[in-house]
């Protein structure tokens, strides 16, 4: 555990943002919960309790709700960053005055810029230009961390001494922490694991049956590990937590947003009704076209992946992509490199 208590600002003060600075807070830090609604936090000072995301879970007195970004990262030097991806690189924008070279920037986040297929390490690094950065993920439900229960995640940094000081922050407890150095692997498992999530979703909503579900997740994870050949990721990092791990979770519990995205399409809803049902942010829908973007320039063939690229943004339906998948051409499972 870290030797001293520090301060943190957590940035997002949504369901997993919550979490965390639970964990912070029980860890014996102050934390600095940023929130971007006034209202919203308003009503968590009020509260002392996150009644939108986490209801029924107490906020400690050592987190400490704000609504002021300067305020709440003035003279800290840990931040955590816990929005979605879509609004990264305009928040970047928003952060930069308040922060020096010397901060520490971490993301719970996952996924990439839509509209440039960056990974959000290089927005980090575009728009901030510090150099201690790095990413958490790891197969972790928000409410399941609140609530204290086991879990373990992977934090990926880009040096070894604010990897481990960040870990440090955060493990403790029933909260594991592992490091590592491979910042592509972490954030390319965190954010395919949504779009496979999807698929898995459909198959169930359309009830068919376990084997499929498991082929799904087996094939799926085969393409995460190809797309993370292609881009330098390692491929320890993809059997590990943030890739294995967190696919098996994100695609079998419906705790899952993606899996219930999936679940309403493939029950026959349409994408706009089912991102409603969700109610909150499905990573996934907007990975699954940066990522296909990606395929279509790198000239790599996933085929799960672009089924759900189809189905979502091409009007395909479920039952189609399904049949598309089982038409393909025998192959061997494992393709030698000979």
């Amino acid at each position: 555990m870290f030797p001293n208590p520090a301060t943190i600002t957590v940035i997002g003060a949504g369901s997993w943002g919550t979490a965390l600075a639970l964990q912070l807070a029980r860890n014996g830090h102050t934390v600095h919960l940023w929130g971007h609604l006034e209202e919203h936090v308003q009503r968590l000072l009020e509260d002392r309790e996150n009644k939108e995301f986490l209801p029924g879970i107490p906020l400690t007195e050592s987190i400490k709700p704000m609504a002021s970004l300067e305020q709440a990262v003035k003279d800290v030097r840990y931040l955590l960053i816990v929005i979605p991806s879509k609004a990264y690189r305009e928040f970047l924008l928003q952060l930069k005055p308040y922060i020096d070279d010397q901060t520490y920037v971490f993301w719970a986040s996952k996924g990439f810029e839509i509209e440039t297929g960056k990974y959000l390490h290089e927005l980090i690094v575009e728009e901030l230009g510090v150099e201690n950065y790095g990413v958490i993920s790891g197969p972790t439900f928000a409410t399941e961390v609140a609530q204290n229960l086991p879990a373990a995640v992977t934090c990926a940094g880009s040096r070894p001494e604010a990897t481990l000081d960040m870990a440090e922050l955060l493990h403790g407890g029933h909260f594991r922490c592992y490091t590592s150095n491979d910042i592509i692997g972490v954030e390319i498992g965190g954010a395919l694991k949504n779009i496979l999530a999807i698929a898995v979703g459909a198959v169930d909503g359309l009830g068919l049956g376990s084997n499929t579900r498991a082929a799904l997740i087996t094939r799926g994870l085969s393409e995460i590990m190809r797309f993370g050949d292609l881009m330098g990721a390692q491929k320890e990092t993809l059997m590990g937590l943030s890739g294995l791990g967190d696919l098996i979770l994100t695609c079998t519990d419906d705790q899952s947003r993606n899996r219930r995205f999936g679940l309403a399409i493939g029950g026959g809803m349409s994408v706009k009704e089912a991102i409603e049902s969700v109610g909150q942010t499905v990573e996934g829908y907007r990975a699954a076209k940066a990522v296909y973007s990606i395929l279509q320039k790198k000239g790599l063939n996933l085929p799960i992946i672009e089924q759900v690229f189809q189905v979502l943004y091409e009007a395909k339906t479920p039952v189609n992509a399904m049949n598309d998948l089982e038409k393909r051409e025998l192959k061997p499972e494992i393709e030698s490199t000979l």
